[in-house]
């Protein structure tokens, strides 16, 4: 909306002081015609925007231009500007809400406390994209008119037509209560009902969503952590689980424990290494999880899981085989 956008534009001048019409743009994400126009209405309004021509020219307000949050001490601007830099926002589809938000929020502060707070929000990091090793942590995809239609749907209490495709089968409209929305490592998902059975939707798999003018069943008020614990309770105790008996090195323990949905039995092996039972979600969460951990582990049974491994590993040697 163009209100949002000069106010925006207000704010950026108020924190940078003076910029050019090409950098307004690109913080904007809108053309240099545009902000023009847009400088031009806020003169009209009475903002004191004035420009300054040259090398070093740009657009600035006149100094005292200002309204101040006075109510926010030091630790409370902080713990606001290092929220803004969770990846939840982004999840749901609000992180231009979110970048907005927080840079109102530091123009709206004291000037004692925006210059603390805006250093001491540069030395602290939540979630990089990439871990010691460079392997980036990937969001999934959601599309912003998805994201759109089923946050309007859970925040209105109204019910949700999904387009939704499950990774084993074709995708199939279906028409679902609303609950609320659960963001896990950069994992969105959706909790719904449908037809009075509890279901959990992963938000990338939502190909289409259209919000209705029904009201949802639903109650008015939800215990979402709850919520979220049962269902996961339930999905860790589905009828595909398969149990797996492996000979594992000592040094990969924490990485089968971290994978694995439990270990039934343990016991020392007599070459140092370890003979566990352990159980996976499904024979592709078991087939994935033993790879990962490749020469450290050997499963012993089921007789499946062995030859997958076997055939993965023949076709690998193939491929390098020259």
């Amino acid at each position: 909306m163009r209100a949002d956008r000069l106010v925006s534009l207000v704010l950026l001048l108020r924190r940078h002081g003076r910029l050019t019409a090409e950098t307004l743009a690109r913080e904007l994400e809108v053309s240099t015609r545009t902000v023009l126009r847009d400088i031009e209405a806020l003169s009209a309004a009475g903002v004191p925007v004035y420009a300054e021509r040259g090398r070093h020219g740009g657009f600035s307000l006149l100094p005292g231009f200002q309204t101040e949050l006075t109510g926010l001490n030091h630790d409370e601007a902080l713990a606001l500007l290092i929220a803004g830099s969770r990846r939840g926002a982004q999840a749901f589809g609000l992180g231009s809400a979110l970048a907005s938000a927080m840079l109102k929020v530091v123009d709206a502060l004291p000037g004692s406390h925006r210059d603390i707070a805006s250093d001491a929000a540069q030395r602290l990091l939540i979630d990089p994209e990439a871990d010691l090793l460079s392997r980036r942590q990937v969001a999934e995809e959601v599309s912003d008119a998805v994201m759109a239609e089923v946050r309007r749907a859970v925040l209105a209490g109204n019910k949700l037509r999904v387009h939704y495709a499950p990774w084993d089968q074709g995708p199939e409209w279906r028409t679902v209560d609303p609950i609320g929305l659960v963001t896990v490592r950069d994992q969105g998902y959706l909790l719904a009902t449908r037809s009075g059975a509890d279901r959990t939707y992963r938000l990338s798999r939502i190909l289409a969503a259209e919000e209705l003018d029904e009201p949802a069943e639903r109650p008015d008020q939800v215990d979402l952590g709850q919520a979220w614990q049962e269902r996961s309770t339930r999905f860790r105790a589905g009828d595909d689980q398969v149990s797996v008996l492996l000979r594992l090195n000592p040094t990969r323990r924490e990485e089968l424990v971290g994978t694995a949905l439990a270990v039934l039995a343990e016991e020392p092996d007599a070459d140092g290494w370890l003979r566990l039972e352990v159980t996976f979600q499904d024979q592709r969460h078991a087939e994935w999880a033993l790879w990962q951990l490749g020469a450290g582990a050997e499963a012993l049974t089921p007789q499946w899981l062995r030859t997958a491994l076997r055939d993965r590993a023949a076709a690998l040697a193939v491929r390098y085989e020259t």
